[in-house]
């Protein structure tokens, strides 16, 4: 069973952020140090905060590591594509070198980096690149005039 003690300012701070904090998340790390401030048990937060045991440890032991300030702290994980480190290169080539698919910018991405990404990751990457995807329309053919003309006299029946 962890212990905490909180100091005249850290409660009244607690009693401030657990309803005022701009964060959810914050707002329910300070409701657990208060309820544990009060001496309810682990189990008896669990059900009041609706937080997993481990969770509440894992707040109180940042608590007494950090302080406040560190519960405070929000930390969510941003995974980085590993193709950044060659986004330059990348976009350089791509601009001068236009794919006509993604298959195509596939292998390019994988022959300039090394790494191999599916089709949709590729898509999502060059468009974090600020790329995007340009349909091709289809270039009519050369109208021949009399052709057209002797088709509406022959052919065609107006209506």
């Amino acid at each position: 069973m962890i212990k905490i003690s909180l100091s005249k300012t850290e409660i009244d701070q607690v009693k401030f952020e657990r309803f005022h904090h701009p964060h959810p998340f914050v707002q329910k790390k300070m409701e657990v140090i208060w309820l544990k401030h009060l001496k309810y048990s682990h189990n008896q937060i669990c059900e009041i905060a609706y937080l997993s045991k481990r969770t509440i440890i894992r707040y109180l032991k940042d608590f007494i590591s950090g302080g406040l300030d560190k519960l405070r702290k929000i930390e969510f994980n941003k995974p980085q594509s590993v193709l950044i480190e060659y986004s330059g290169t990348i976009k350089e080539y791509l601009r001068e070198n236009p794919p006509g698919t993604i298959k195509e910018a596939v292998s390019v991405i994988e022959s300039l980096s090394g790494f191999k990404r599916s089709e949709t990751q590729v898509r999502k990457f060059l468009k974090s690149l600020g790329m995007k995807r340009i349909k091709v329309g289809t270039v009519p053919a050369k109208a021949d005039p009399a052709e057209q003309e002797n088709f509406k006299k022959k052919v065609w029946i107006p209506v």
